[in-house]
């Protein structure tokens, strides 16, 4: 809850100065989406140690669940990026982050497909 009063009041304030500093009210919203992501670093650690006893439970190789870490990963830096990238008036820069994003997704969740594929190959033959 604290993340999103300093997320909007930064957003106020850089609708503020964006008039005459544009440059940093750019700044600001940067400065306030690394801080804000700091400020998640113990819960995001709390969240991956629930999810590797629950994997360790389940019997289930910890293997099978890095890549979709990864994933969610790469689409949240994607979204805040891509959001920066729109402040700052550069829509075809967020395009691309987007893109680049999709890509680094499918390749961090290749050997999970591979995985997947080799099961369905086993069950077929």
């Amino acid at each position: 809850m604290q993340i999103t009063l300093v997320c909007v009041v930064t957003a106020l304030l850089g609708a503020a100065i964006r008039r005459g500093a544009p440059e940093a009210a750019l700044l600001l919203g940067l400065a306030a989406a690394v801080a804000a992501l700091l400020a998640l670093s113990g819960s995001l650690r709390e969240l991956m140690a629930f999810f590797s006893e629950l994997t360790t439970r389940a019997g289930v190789s910890n293997e099978l669940f890095v890549p979709l870490y990864k994933t969610v990963g790469i689409a949240l830096v994607v979204k805040v990026g891509t959001g920066l990238c729109k402040d700052a008036g550069a829509a075809a820069l967020a395009s691309a982050v987007e893109i680049a994003g999709a890509v680094c997704a499918l390749l961090v969740a290749l050997p999970l497909l591979e995985k997947a594929m080799n099961v369905l190959l086993e069950l077929m033959g």
